[in-house]
């Protein structure tokens, strides 16, 4: 059973991930991380009617292929944690639908799959479901037009703006070390506090953002009495590339060093030399198909032994940013070990 640690991290005692998949839009295709994925779609439609349809489609896919490779029936899963960006988690409400599982709809932003790792884990790890179906998703055009702008406008955008990650990924969490091989485990999560320290720009979310990931990372180094040479990679979910200079002044001023153990999804995911990608990618995909499909990859290649995902997201709404509220954020950390033997 799970164990607090310190103020804000959980000890799993024996929680496996016994499968991911992680399926991407066309932009994220063509970045460095392709070989990676489990499936990309040629357009951003995904053979839908429209983007929203889309967005279902990434998550749905995520789910099935997660499942398929499990080795477990849907039937044997006890609960099916999930969260998006679009309104009242419309996306995962629906795959919840049509998975018929019961369900725990999430938001943390961009944070959503460092939560449901947590809270999944934390279901398997007490015994109240012996398999846990975690996932999430996000698209470009739905995200943009509902926080930002509507990408059809065109609008003028700084080098501090993020591109929504077009795609979806999933995870399916048990008791039992199942599933793919070599065996990954969780072995704690760390629950971030929000922290405000009064950023107002949407086009600059990093800038919220940083500080909470140092928050959540300075509790977890304390809590479980690591640092970061514990760890082969630490990533961050979407600071991206000028979000990641920010983290490093922020943490270091609390005395860590993050070395060239850092890294972050949102500037892995797209290359420099794709067009209108800005700071890199965001939104609740981000951290969720690069952690399910190439960070978990590289954990079953051998490449990682031990990695420290710290999922981050920026919690404003439309409505609060045009009523001039702050923009709170909140990181939650997870690590994923791989076991040998």
């Amino acid at each position: 059973m799970a164990q607090p640690r310190g103020r804000q991290t959980w000890l799993f005692e024996r929680v496996y991930l016994l499968s991911s998949a992680a399926v991407v839009g066309p932009k994220e295709g063509e970045g460095p991380l392709r070989d990676d994925f489990d499936a990309i779609f040629p357009t951003s439609y995904a053979d839908q009617s429209n983007w929203e349809k889309a967005e279902q489609k990434f998550l749905r896919e995520a789910c099935d292929r997660a499942l398929e490779k499990s080795g477990i029936q849907k039937e044997e899963v006890g609960l099916f944690v999930a969260g998006d960006l679009m309104n009242q988690i419309t996306t995962s409400s629906l795959i919840a639908r049509a998975l018929s599982l019961p369900y725990l709809g999430i938001f943390s932003a961009c944070a959503t799959a460092g939560e449901a790792l947590a809270v999944g884990a934390l279901a398997v790890d007490g015994g109240h479901a012996s398999a846990v179906l975690v996932g999430t998703a996000s698209h470009n055009a739905t995200a943009e037009r509902q926080y930002r702008y509507p990408t059809e406008y065109g609008a003028q955008k700084p080098d501090t703006a993020p591109c929504t990650v077009s795609g979806g990924g999933a995870a399916l969490l048990a008791r039992r070390p199942g599933g793919e091989r070599p065996r990954i485990r969780i072995s704690s999560a760390t629950i971030g506090k929000v922290v405000d320290f009064g950023a107002k720009n949407p086009l600059d979310m990093a800038e919220a953002m940083a500080p909470a990931a140092a928050d959540t990372l300075e509790a977890h180094f304390a809590d479980t009495g690591t640092g970061p040479e514990d760890y082969d990679l630490i990533v961050t979910g979407d600071l991206g590339i000028y979000g990641m200079s920010l983290l490093r002044d922020w943490i270091r001023r609390r005395g860590i060093d993050l070395g060239d153990r850092y890294g972050d999804c949102g500037a892995m995911i797209f290359s420099r030399e794709q067009t209108e990608v800005f700071n890199g990618g965001s939104g609740t995909a981000c951290c969720a198909v690069v952690t399910f499909g190439p960070l978990v990859r590289r954990l079953r290649r051998g490449e990682l032994r031990k990695i420290l995902v710290a999922a981050t997201g920026a919690l404003h709404s439309t409505v609060s940013v045009q009523q001039g509220e702050s923009i709170p954020a909140v990181c939650h950390a997870v690590v994923l070990e791989r076991e040998e033997g």
